[in-house]
């Protein structure tokens, strides 16, 4: 992770550089010490597009009612809840703007801080403007797009003076399918839009707001695969983004939290699975070195496990992977998917490895196939809910303890309850409903 451990010499160097560049952006020196090279090559850029360090402002690259109809289309409208819940509300009282922008640098929503948005309005930090590296020079949105992975900028690292007294954080939005970049998204500011834990928590957004996109596009392939296909408009393509559902990649996709049943997407066909063929896949997919018949019959069948039943079980299953995608049919000797298969789960403790239980709580819809009996599968289920138990538990505000304390394998918790209760401001009306919630908990462990 990238951060700015000392921003005094930094900020010395960066300006230095300045110095040296003056107003010739044609003057810029190859060695400049303390510089990052990051800036230093991005300075460069900047150069080699013509971009003017002295400009006061960005330029608009859409009027209003522009905007308005490019943002109703772009594939990132369908994600723009979950940037607005998890960076947007938080942002109003901290001093910081959130905004998202297209692939090619043009900011497309601006939120946040209400008195920061006015200042930021005279650099033109605003919808519709231009932040590319062509058109500002180094800036986190535009370095972002231009290396295609998270960036922080501070200060005078920023190419266009008029920007030094900001920082940001900027991480690239790629499309979860095609692993296109679809835009970018931003945390502006002061030294706080740069602190060493802004850029994991702008990544973490980015990693739920790429897997609430892909669900959306699961449950519409599923949706139209009950129906009748009719052909479609191409702005309704567009709206659905890469061409719309019939043209993405749905690659490599299992959805098991919350479901009796699993929904498996490949190669573009999304399909219900039965009860038996969903604990397979999940348990597959948590063990892709593979397991031999009788590692996944014991974590299959309650006792001791039956190889004969597995065996005709996978010929079942090898039938409607067939139809999704012969290349994903699993091997055997030992059993095991032939390509990464990406379950919700994962994506879950992945978000718990990097410490974002805010993330993984948006992820988390119930518990993992909760009427399943197999072993594997209770020690799947026991192992992501008891670690999203603790992790919200350790580190989680009162909303998001509200937040796990509403699940249904919450419903009996006092523990969640009692710590939701301790955070709770004295005069929060939520705290009515906890105490009555720990009443009735109480009331039936006396009877």
């Amino acid at each position: 992770m990238t951060n700015l451990l000392h921003p005094e010499p930094r900020q010395r160097a960066a300006l230095a550089g300045h110095e040296r560049l003056g107003s010739d952006p044609g003057n810029l020196t190859p060695e400049i010490p303390g510089l990052r090279n990051l800036i230093k090559e991005s300075w460069q850029r900047s150069a080699s597009f013509k971009a003017n360090p002295d400009n006061a402002a960005a330029p608009l690259a859409f009027d209003w009612e522009q905007l308005e109809d490019y943002r109703r289309q772009h594939p990132l409208a369908a994600i723009m809840p979950v940037i607005n819940k998890l960076l947007v509300q938080p942002s109003h009282d901290s001093g910081l703007l959130v905004a998202v922008g297209d692939e090619v640098g043009r900011l497309l929503w601006v939120d946040g801080d209400p008195t920061l948005q006015r200042r930021a309005e005279g650099m033109m930090f605003v919808p519709g403007a231009d932040w590319s590296e062509a058109s500002v020079g180094t800036s986190a949105p535009g370095t972002a797009l231009a290396l295609g992975r998270g960036i922080q900028i501070a200060g005078a690292e920023h190419y266009q003076r008029a920007v030094h007294p900001w920082s940001c954080t900027a991480v690239p939005f790629h499309d979860p399918d095609s692993a296109a970049v679809l835009g970018v998204v931003d945390i502006t500011g002061t030294a706080t839009a740069v602190a060493p834990h802004t850029l994991s928590l702008v990544e973490a957004t980015v990693a739920a707001a790429q897997a609430q996109l892909r669900v959306e596009r699961l449950q519409l392939a599923a949706e139209l695969a009950r129906k009748p296909v009719r052909r479609r408009s191409p702005a309704a393509a567009a709206r659905q983004g890469q061409g719309g559902v019939e043209g993405s990649l749905y690659r490599n996709s299992l959805q098991l939290l919350g479901r009796d049943q699993a929904l498996l997407s490949l190669g573009g066909r999304t399909v219900s699975l039965s009860a038996r063929h969903s604990e397979i896949l999940a348990l597959l997919s948590a063990h892709p070195e593979g397991l031999s018949a009788e590692e996944l019959g014991l974590l299959l069948y309650p006792g001791e496990g039956s190889t004969i039943t597995l065996r005709a079980e996978m010929v079942r299953l090898r039938k409607v992977i067939q139809q999704l995608s012969p290349d994903a049919v699993p091997g055997s000797r030992p059993y095991r998917l032939p390509l990464d298969l990406v379950p919700d789960t994962g994506q879950v403790l992945s978000c718990l490895q990097r410490g974002a239980h805010r993330i993984a709580l948006e992820i988390y819809r119930g518990e993992v196939l909760p009427r399943s009996e197999a072993p594997g599968i209770l020690d799947l289920r026991s192992r992501v809910s008891s670690l999203l138990r603790e992790a919200v538990l350790t580190d989680g505000s009162a909303e998001s303890l509200l937040k796990y304390a509403a699940l249904p394998e919450a419903r009996d918790d006092v523990v969640i309850r009692r710590a939701a209760l301790r955070l709770l401001p004295p005069r929060s009306p939520k705290r009515a409903a906890v105490v009555a919630d720990l009443e009735r908990l109480e009331a039936e462990l006396r009877a």
